[in-house]
């Protein structure tokens, strides 16, 4: 049989065979002898050892699209990062972080807005434009008035998707209108795996309709950067790459404290947004501060 890996726990991965069966398999030695770990999202080939305990071995990773180090995933095909636009205000700093982990690891991200209802429209046109401006899609929610959903719904078919955010912010109620059997689902497999609410959380992927999945990521909190190199930060802001060739020192410019620099320029006549510009800013400086100790 074949089905998605959509948890590992205490070395046992739980299986998803596509329709409503959740198989908890272990993997063959083979796999160690090969250096090989099942992640989250791999793609398996399994054998049945038990249809009425849900038992099994796992044969065969089959051969993955892509393999993220952060969460530890395979076969990621898109991001979608939720923010509220207000209670709580948005964190951009930990936004535009989570973007430059994406980008460096080559998964395109889709930025969402909930609790639209919670405020007038002045606040949305803004963050759209910040991140519309610097090269992302954005989308507006509202979960408690329902008003959005179809359209992630739609974003969501078909393809394996992260799901991030910080707490506070309407992840959990979006995920339950995507996906009424969730929260059912995810009762069933928590029993399954005896997970008690004190347990460390793992990725995990849940199964909204056929071929589709949701990753919901742990640990949003603090992203560290540590993997890029200061003079590098530049390329994961997309908006600078237009106003570079204006800049004197072209490749050696960091757009910090250069006399002449395109995308300062571009920063004044409001080209590029201030806030990603300050962040950019902020996170150099955390790159380079890092380097010293």
């Amino acid at each position: 049989m074949t089905g998605k890996i959509i948890k590992g726990i205490a070395g046992f991965y739980y299986i998803h065979d596509g329709v409503d069966k959740v198989y908890a398999c272990k993997a063959k030695g083979i796999f160690r002898n090969r250096g090989i770990k099942p992640v989250v999202g791999d793609n398996v080939e399994f054998t049945v050892l038990d249809e009425e305990a849900l038992e099994g071995n796992i044969d065969e990773i089959l051969p993955r699209k892509n393999v993220l180090v952060r969460p530890a995933s395979a076969n990621i095909d898109q991001a979608l990062v939720v923010f509220a636009v207000t209670q709580p205000d948005p964190n951009f700093n930990l936004l535009d972080r989570f973007l430059i982990m994406m980008l460096a690891q080559d998964i395109p991200v889709t930025v969402c807005f909930n609790k639209t209802d919670l405020e007038a429209g002045e606040k949305q046109e803004e963050y759209r434009k910040i991140y519309e401006q610097a090269g992302y899609p954005v989308m507006f929610v509202s979960t408690y008035e329902k008003t959005g959903v179809e359209a992630v719904r739609e974003y969501l078919r078909g393809k394996t998707t992260i799901l991030a955010g910080p707490s506070g912010v309407g992840k959990s109620s979006l995920t339950n209108l995507l996906q009424p059997e969730a929260a059912m689902e995810t009762g069933s497999i928590s029993e399954k795996i005896k997970r008690g609410k004190h347990t460390t959380r793992h990725a995990e992927l849940f199964c909204v309709e056929e071929d589709t999945y949701l990753m919901d990521t742990p640990g949003f909190s603090s992203m560290y950067l540590e993997e890029i190199e200061p003079q590098d930060l530049k390329d994961y802001f997309p908006e600078f790459e237009a106003y570079e060739p204006a800049c004197r020192f072209a490749a050696d410019c960091v757009h910090i404290g250069e006399p002449v620099c395109g995308v300062k320029t571009a920063l004044a006549e409001g080209k590029i947004s201030q806030s990603r510009y300050d962040n950019y800013g902020l996170l150099y400086q955390e790159l380079k501060n890092r380097r010293k100790y």
